[in-house]
């Protein structure tokens, strides 16, 4: 291709004729001196203000035009059908869809250009008034069209839409422009995040910014992607969480700390996992992680009935009652409960491993494993799935929870809560470990992890432990992940649903 060409659809489909003769119009127009992607024309109102406006006229006034107000109204032009010396079309701007009118006797000239020049697809601007149509639909009636931008690529057929999955995740713009709902998703989805903002703002938590990119792995169990920084010539991890840098915050007396901001995994994709994902962390001096899933309780509550104005939400055809109180289980309390373990069998490794293997697991899989391991892992193979409703799990092996306090009671267990919605894990929570030299062990331990293959362990980050050396106050600390918790509050299948441009392999 030479230097300056248009790269070209190949020929032959009926899309690629419709595109030829789209980019024809724009030569033509520009021909004409009309630019096809014209930049001067102004609306002063969006459909929702406009439809605002038309209720406080009368039924009279919108029947009889030409003598109400004009507005100028900007979208895309989402259907046309042209009768005659009539045309109907609906436009759609960020705020919905209303019927334009155009005809003949109003638009003279300019009514001779819409049949020629303006498509489905194109974002035009319409100067014109409130109208009732015969059929009691509102509409503006057009009493000037201009084009603003010519649509080159023609949009989904109307009647089936845009209904291919990895399509719409591909390319997200056409399916914000088709379909509705999804633009209702991600608007939901705003507000959540504002109110989540909002909350901690008024519970005097400072929002706060740190790193993305990390000289060493830390912060959760995760294995890292990793990058290289040209000028330092240094090997760098995107961020698997925030939370050894918040924590420093704290130590330097910052108080009560949170960001809501992206993290980074290398892990598997699936409907509940993207390797790019959002969370808020938060960290609060002088409380523990009891305090923590009050606060939790009432924030989510109060977040279920501002979203859905109601604590009763429906996800998935199944019913979610956010009303307080939540239950609190130990993850032996719910192996007894949900029937995977009998109450002797949770008490030693050989009961976790006959349980495993009853419950159809590897038994050399599982037999590998440390009983503190056997616990979590069957907790997560066939516990998880039936927390439907709202449910603390407490009681947290230490061996699982590098920066987690110990008990002080059981220091083989830590002080701990995961929060599960859904089936699905949505905030992990603990009280932090704050002795510098029980961290240093820790991190230790999961060094030998990471020499004998562990890419999940976590890396000795001395200087987070030099931190803590000069003192870090006692606190609770706590991650939500806010696209599994938008998932349940917009009835989304999958996390891709709610994520604008999920990763996916290349075309």
């Amino acid at each position: 291709m030479s230097k300056g060409e248009t790269a070209r659809p190949p020929q032959g489909s009926d899309e690629n004729e419709i595109i030829r003769q789209k980019r024809e119009k724009v030569q033509t127009l520009r021909a004409l001196g009309i630019h096809p992607y014209d930049n001067t024309f102004r609306p002063d109102s969006v459909v929702a203000s406009f439809r605002a406006a038309a209720a406080e006229l009368s039924v009279d006034d919108l029947e009889r035009p030409g003598k109400q107000q004009r507005f100028a109204l900007a979208g895309r032009l989402m259907s046309l059908r042209i009768m005659g010396k009539l045309a109907f079309g609906h436009l759609k701007d960020e705020t919905g869809r209303l019927q334009a009118v155009f005809s003949k006797e109003h638009l003279g000239e300019k009514f001779d250009f819409l049949r020629k020049f303006i498509d489905i697809g194109d974002i035009i601007g319409v100067v014109g008034e409130p109208f009732v149509t015969k059929t009691g639909e509102m509409s503006v009636l057009a009493h000037e069209v201009r084009l603003i931008t010519k649509n080159v690529r023609p949009l989904p057929e109307k009647f089936h839409g845009l209904t291919d999955k990895e399509l719409r995740y591909r390319q997200r713009y056409l399916d914000l422009i088709m379909n509705d709902e999804v633009q209702e998703t991600f608007r939901r989805r705003i507000r959540i995040i504002a109110f989540l903002r909002e909350w901690m703002n008024r519970a005097g938590f400072l929002e706060v910014e740190t790193p993305m990119m990390h000289p060493l792995v830390s912060g959760a169990a995760a294995r890292p992607f990793v990058t290289h920084h040209n000028a330092l010539d240094m090997q760098l991890y995107l961020r698997i969480a925030p939370e050894c840098y918040l924590k420093r915050l704290l130590v330097g007396g910052m108080g009560k700390v949170y960001e809501i901001n992206r993290n980074f995994r290398n892990e598997g994709i699936s409907v509940k996992h993207n390797p790019e994902f959002t969370m808020m962390e938060f960290y609060w001096p002088y409380v523990t992680y009891r305090e923590l899933m009050d606060f939790t309780e009432e924030m989510l509550v109060a977040l279920a009935q501002e979203i859905c104005a109601s604590t009763a939400v429906t996800y998935q055809g199944r019913t979610i009652e956010f009303a307080p109180p939540w239950p609190r289980l130990t993850i032996e309390e719910s192996l007894v409960k949900y029937g995977i373990c009998t109450v002797e069998e949770v008490k030693s490794a050989e009961g976790l491993l006959a349980a495993a293997v009853r419950n159809g697991l590897d038994s050399d899989f599982f037999g590998a494993m440390s009983y503190f391991k056997r616990l979590v892992t069957l907790f997560e193979e066939k516990v998880e799935e039936h927390l439907w409703q709202p449910t603390f799990i407490t009681r947290y092996p230490a061996e699982l929870s590098p920066l987690a306090r110990r008990n002080d009671e059981e220091p083989a267990w830590v002080d701990r809560f995961e929060l599960y919605i859904a089936g699905r894990e949505i905030a992990n929570a603990f009280s932090e470990l704050n002795d510098p030299q029980v961290q240093y062990e820790a991190f230790a331990q999961q060094a030998e992890e990471r020499k004998k293959g562990n890419g999940e362990a976590v890396d000795m980050d001395a200087d987070y432990i030099r931190a803590l050396e000069y003192g870090m106050p006692p606190a609770g600390g706590e991650g939500i992940g806010i696209d599994r918790l938008v998932m349940i509050l917009t009835d989304a299948p999958s996390i891709r649903d709610v994520i604008l441009f999920p990763l996916l392999r290349p075309e």
